[in-house]
């Protein structure tokens, strides 16, 4: 008969697993809270107090650190048999271990001295043990491979490549566990942490990077990260950083609304009534850059608007949900990439530099809008200045958009300098800009992006304010009769 030693802080599962072990000649080592849920269903164990033959004491926190439960994970079969046999120590053969719940209750506004007690000291040194003796023992530290466990089991065994695996996962939870303790301790009172420990999973190998001669890969279990296209090819490193700039974009809006995105800006946003309009409207901003972008839509795409996309080359689209007459449309673009819109991932932005990374956290802020000119814009002038800032904040620096009340009109992006940025915008506008509101990222040091605006039609343009010669830009503004706003928050963008 073989041993498998249960130990889990999370009880789901646990006890069909349990039954399972004993069905096919387990002994089962467990103690505490794991010991009364099987004990509340029947289910034969040993206590570990029995098996050591030594108490469990300190309320707990010295049960399992013994030679005779260490001794049984980590001996090696052939190796060790004779100091086991001398001590009285039995091989375990399954080790089962969930951890204190450390993570989650960071969370629950504890004090240090009880945060402190839900740092776990014996499953760490169990799994760690198990997955370092992984060539004959299995470890397993997550619920959701209790069916592998089970199968694996009832045929008689683990293989080795199960049991690295296994062992794999669970230096990967310790470690994630380790990591979660550090940031903690080393971040009190402060808002961030001395040292930062940082675990993604999922990792998969992409084809090649933003280039072909450049490696990368994709880590991540939710959000974008954890999207797989429904259709179409694999996607790849571009993929991934425009779908997150258009979503990201997307999100501002709760009116349907329709982003396309080109190496990371926005080259149409337009919102509207029905998906099937505003597409093209956002589309109709420029469609020579939408050529071989990617569509963010905040709506179910339907059969219309499918056969709309594909009379173009779309790399991607991502949006809520399709009808199946739609996704049958999609498929004549058989390596257009369709993916499903993913729930928000709140997170820090993380990006690497030299020798390091830079940390962003983007907390809820309040902007304060305010009319700092002599005429105050009306409120078609207000719809078209909310578009255009949305638009701006998520468009590279230096950045100047021009809108109406559903669309964008004009896109100036990724300029050294502001007015090149507003002259392009200007150039590239399809439509007239007479009547039209302007966007900036950053305060205006000097009155001629203004004027330049002014000169193309527009009537009203909102800005962060802040500059030393904001004096000059508003009397500027007062002269040409353009209505302005200082909202007081930058979005630089780089």
């Amino acid at each position: 008969m073989k041993w498998a030693l249960l130990s889990v802080w999370d009880k789901a599962g646990i006890v069909d697993l349990a039954e399972v072990l004993i069905k096919h000649d387990y002994r089962l080592l467990s103690s505490g809270g794991t010991g009364a849920a099987l004990q509340e269903v029947g289910v034969p164990y040993t206590d570990v107090s029995t098996h050591t033959g030594f108490p469990e004491m300190m309320h707990g926190r010295v049960k399992t650190l013994h030679p005779r439960i260490h001794g049984g994970i980590l001996g090696r079969r052939g190796i060790d048999d004779a100091v086991m046999q001398e001590h009285g120590i039995e091989p375990i053969d399954l080790v089962v271990v969930n951890l204190y719940p450390f993570e989650a209750m960071r969370e629950a506004g504890l004090t240090l001295e009880e945060m402190i007690e839900y740092i776990d000291i014996g499953g760490p040194a169990m799994v760690r043990a198990a997955a370092k003796n992984h060539k004959y023992v299995a470890v397993v530290v997550d619920s959701a491979d209790y069916g592998t466990v089970a199968d694996a089991v009832r045929r008689g065994g683990f293989s080795p490549e199960e049991r690295f695996a296994l062992a794999a996962k669970a230096f990967a939870r310790t470690a994630a566990y380790d990591g979660a303790i550090t940031n903690y301790l080393t971040g009190i009172d402060r808002p961030f942490p001395d040292v930062l420990t940082l675990q993604f999973r999922g990792g998969r190998t992409l084809r090649y990077g933003e280039n072909p001669h450049q490696a990368a890969a994709v880590y991540g279990d939710a959000g974008i990260a954890g999207e797989q296209p429904l259709q179409g090819k694999q996607m790849s490193y571009n993929n991934y950083l425009d779908v997150h700039a258009a979503v990201g974009l997307l999100r501002e809006f709760d009116d349907c609304a329709v982003v396309i995105v080109k190496h990371n800006n926005p080259c149409g946003v337009a919102t509207g009534e029905a998906l099937l309009e505003t597409y093209i409207a956002a589309r109709e901003v420029d469609p020579v850059s939408a050529y071989g972008s990617i569509v963010a839509m905040n709506r179910e795409v339907t059969e219309d608007v499918a056969r709309e996309l594909t009379g173009t080359f779309v790399e991607l689209v991502v949006a809520p949900s399709y009808t199946a007459g739609a996704l049958e449309i999609m498929k004549a673009k058989e390596n257009m990439r369709v993916l499903r819109l993913p729930e928000p991932v709140v997170q820090d932005e993380v990006r690497s530099i030299d020798g390091g990374i830079l940390l962003q956290r983007t907390e809820s802020y309040r902007e304060d809008w305010r009319v700092v000119t002599e005429r105050e814009p009306d409120a078609h002038e207000m719809r078209a200045m909310h578009l255009a800032w949305k638009v701006c904040g998520h468009t590279k620096s230096n950045a100047i958009i021009f809108a109406d009340e559903k669309a964008v009109i004009g896109i100036g992006a990724g300029q050294m300098n502001r007015v090149e940025s507003a002259e392009i915008a200007v150039r590239k506008a399809r439509k007239p800009l007479a009547g039209s509101a302007v966007a900036s990222d950053a305060f205006l040091p000097f009155p001629d992006t203004l004027e330049v605006a002014a000169a193309a039609g527009a009537t009203a343009l909102v800005q962060p304010g802040g500059s030393i010669r904001d004096a000059e830009v508003i009397d500027a503004a007062n002269r040409l009769n353009i209505a302005m706003i200082f909202t007081g928050v930058r979005h630089f963008r780089h």
